[in-house]
C-alpha cells in the first residue's frame, strides 16, 4: 500500500497571521501544512500554485524526491519564500504519508525517544510589574518555562538607561521563576553587536535559559559571532531566519548551543531533521521556532518526539500576535481543529500520541471560512527618534 497520486492542492489565508495549504490524493487522503511567512503569506502562497504544478498527478508518497525537486528545480534557489512554500507542501506530504499508514510522522522518521515534549510560554509586558504578573500566570498554568522580548526598541550604541531596563526584565522575570523554572529572552535581532558584546555578560546573572537572535542573521559569520558566544556566558540561539542546513554551519561553527529552524520556512519537516542532525554533531540542541499554527505546531512535535538532541518547543496558544483591535482576543491557534486534546498541556509539557500523520485534525470548515475574511498581517515598521529605521 501506498500513497496514491496527488489531485488536489488549495491554499486558505487564515487570520491572525497564517496560511494553510491542504492536498488531497486521488483517493481521497488529505495532509495539510502551514506554508508562510509572517507579512508576507501571499506571495508564499503564489509560490505554492507554482509548485502545485509539478506535483499534480505525481505520487504523495516520494516526499523526498518531491522536495529535492521544488528546492533545486529552478534555476533560482532559496529564499524564504520559495523554502516556506516547499515547507508547507511537504508538511503536508508526511501527513498523508502517515495517514496512509496509520501511523505518526514521528514512527517513519525513525520512532519515538520521549514521552513528553517540553513547551515554553510567552510573556508580555514592558515594565517589570508587568513581567511578574505575566511570569506568574504561566507558572500557575504549570509551564516550566517562558519567553519574552528581552528589549524594545534598542539604539545602536545603547544608553545606560537602555541597558538597565533589559536587565531588570531579566531580573523580573528570575525573581517569580526562581531557581528551578527557566526563561528565553529573544532580542528579534535589534541588538547590535557591540550593544551584545556589553550587555550579555550582564544578563549572566540571572543565567536565562537562552538568549534568542541576540544579533541579526547577517552578523552571524563566525569572528563576529564566535566572539559574542565566548563573551556572553549564556547559551546563545538563532535561526527562525535561516532557511537551509547550510546557513546553519557557519553559527554552529561559532558556537551557538540552540538552534531554531521554523518548520514552517527552513523547508519542512524534510530538512528540519537535517538541521537537527547537522546540529547533533557540534553539541547544539534543537528548539524549533513556532509562533504560528496548529499545522506547524504539530509538525515540530512530530519531530520533537522523535529527535535525541531536542530541547525546548515555543507554541503560540496565547500569544501577543493574534490579538485583536484594543487588545481584544483575536483568532487563536485551537480556532482551527476539531479536537484539541494534542494540544493538552500537562504541566508544561505535550503528551506523545499516537494519532496517525501530524497527530492532528484541521477543522476544514473553519478554515475555509476564515479564508473568505483573509488577512494582510505585516509586521510594524519602528523608527528612532531622528526618523531613521529602527529593527522590529
Amino acid at each position: 500500500m501506498g500513497a496514491g497520486r496527488i489531485a488536489r492542492v488549495e491554499t486558505f489565508l487564515a487570520p491572525p497571521r497564517w496560511l494553510f495549504v491542504r492536498v488531497e490524493t486521488e483517493d481521497g487522503v488529505v495532509g495539510w501544512g502551514e506554508p508562510v511567512v509572517e507579512g508576507r503569506a501571499e506571495p508564499v502562497r503564489a509560490a505554492v500554485g507554482v509548485l502545485a504544478e509539478y506535483l499534480i498527478g505525481r505520487e504523495a508518497g516520494r516526499i523526498e524526491d518531491h522536495w529535492q525537486v521544488m528546492t533545486k528545480g529552478g534555476f533560482y534557489r532559496g529564499g524564504p519564500v520559495l523554502s516556506s512554500a516547499v515547507a508547507g507542501l511537504d508538511q503536508a506530504l508526511w501527513d498523508i504519508k502517515g495517514k496512509t499508514y496509520g501511523v505518526p510522522v514521528y514512527e517513519l522518521l525513525g520512532g519515538a525517544v520521549r514521552e513528553r515534549v517540553r513547551a515554553y510560554a510567552w510573556v508580555g509586558g514592558d515594565e517589570p510589574a508587568e513581567i511578574k504578573d505575566a511570569v506568574t500566570a504561566q507558572v500557575e498554568a504549570g509551564f516550566t518555562a517562558v519567553k519574552m522580548n528581552g528589549c524594545g526598541r534598542l539604539t545602536p550604541v545603547a544608553t545606560l538607561a537602555e541597558v538597565r531596563d533589559c536587565l531588570r526584565r531579566a531580573e523580573a522575570a528570575r525573581e517569580v521563576l526562581g531557581d528551578e523554572r527557566d526563561f528565553g529572552l529573544d532580542f528579534h535581532g535589534r541588538v547590535s553587536p557591540a550593544n551584545a558584546r556589553r550587555l550579555l555578560p550582564l544578563l549572566a546573572e540571572y543565567a536565562p535559559m537562552f538568549v534568542e537572535e541576540p544579533v541579526l542573521a547577517e552578523y552571524g559569520d563566525e569572528q563576529v559571532l564566535a566572539g559574542l558566544v565566548n563573551a556572553a556566558g549564556i547559551p546563545v540561539a538563532l535561526g527562525e531566519r535561516l532557511y537551509s542546513r547550510r546557513e546553519f554551519l557557519a553559527p554552529l561553527r561559532a558556537g551557538v548551543a540552540i538552534v531554531q529552524p521554523d518548520v514552517s520556512h527552513a523547508g519542512g519537516i524534510s530538512e528540519l531533521r537535517r538541521i537537527a542532525a547537522l546540529a547533533e554533531t557540534y553539541g547544539a540542541q534543537l528548539a524549533p521556532h513556532c509562533p504560528l499554527g496548529p499545522v506547524a505546531l504539530a509538525a515540530c512535535l512530530q519531530l520533537a518526539f522523535t529527535t535525541p538532541n531536542f530541547l525546548v518547543q515555543e507554541q503560540s496558544i496565547g500569544i501577543h500576535y493574534h490579538r485583536g483591535a484594543g487588545g481584544q482576543r483575536g483568532t487563536e491557534l485551537l480556532d482551527y481543529v476539531v479536537d484539541p486534546e494534542p494540544f493538552r498541556f500537562e504541566e508544561g509539557t505535550l503528551v506523545r500520541t499516537d494519532r496517525p500523520g501530524l497527530g492532528v485534525e484541521v477543522d476544514e470548515q473553519a478554515v475555509r471560512a476564515a479564508d473568505r475574511t483573509g488577512h494582510a498581517w505585516r509586521n510594524p515598521v519602528w523608527r528612532y527618534e531622528d526618523g531613521s529605521f529602527a529593527e522590529w
